[in-house]
């Protein structure tokens, strides 16, 4: 099933996700090592650089394809991705509900993002920390790769020195996160999340049964892509993997996007 969103519900992304604007970010700071064509133009489609280790690496700073069509008059600081609404739009026949899950959604849908955790500040889920537009930034150091994100001045730890997962883990917003490399593509599964957490802003369910699996991959120097897969039997009657996309974001850094500073929206919110 696919909800449908209800009218006004641009304007709710509008107030609650607006991307800061790169006019505010740090400014004609040179991004290090960008590949240049002859006549000096950035090359974004030059190979993906290697670490020491001969690994591809991650490390930059990136944003999700912004792949919603924008209406007749534009949509000015109200660009996402399609996946940020409806993470399973993609799918020929939406997100596998369970009984209870497909109900779940149908009913945070007729509110569209007054339930959402986010919405009252909560820490995002790591599949909305993917498809927020705002920035993110990966460190790739030796044993861990580090995700630094603009929205909720948040960080994820993902460990690539072989340390197995936690068998009983304190539930987390993030979960616990080990990687491997299996040929050019960093693949990453994490168990322990919290239960109740929210993956879209139609209320796709996450529970506390889900083993999330990543499949990071930079395509070339400008384009990365993280294939995701969820194994939630809680919520889902079977597994389903959708693929996310980014682009390299140069010249800039991150500035901080703290939800409740100065918040006044969620009393005026009705999802209507």
């Amino acid at each position: 099933m696919e909800p449908r969103l209800k009218t006004g519900s641009l304007v709710l992304i509008a107030i609650l996700f607006t991307h800061p604007s790169l006019a505010a970010q740090w400014l004609q700071h040179p991004t290090a090592g960008v590949p240049r064509t002859s006549t000096g133009a950035v090359n974004l489609s030059a190979p993906a650089p290697r670490t020491a280790a001969g690994n591809p690496d991650l490390s930059g700073m990136w944003e999700p394809v912004k792949n919603r069509p924008c209406p007749a008059d534009g949509c000015p600081d109200m660009e996402v991705p399609q996946e940020f609404l409806n993470i399973g739009w993609s799918l020929k026949d939406g997100l596998p509900y369970q009984p209870w899950a497909a109900t779940a959604v149908k009913e945070r849908s007729e509110h569209f993002g007054k339930d959402d955790p986010v919405t009252r500040c909560l820490p995002p889920s790591v599949l909305q920390l993917h498809t927020t537009p705002q920035l993110r930034k990966i460190l790739q150091l030796s044993d861990v790769l580090v995700i630094l994100s603009e929205f909720a001045v948040s960080y994820r730890q993902i460990f690539t020195d072989g340390r197995p997962l936690p068998v009983d883990p304190n539930p987390s917003y993030y979960g616990y996160s080990s990687a491997k490399w299996e040929g050019e593509t960093l693949v990453v599964e994490t168990v322990g999340f919290k239960d109740g957490l929210w993956i879209d802003r139609n209320g796709s369910p996450l529970t506390d049964a889900a083993r999330l699996t990543e499949r990071f991959t930079r395509v070339n120097y400008g384009r990365m892509e993280i294939a995701v897969t969820v194994n939630d039997p809680k919520a889902y009657t079977a597994p389903w993997t959708v693929t996310l996309s980014y682009n390299i974001v140069l010249d800039t850094d991150l500035l901080e996007y703290v939800c409740l500073e100065n918040e006044r929206d969620l009393p005026h919110l009705v999802g209507k």
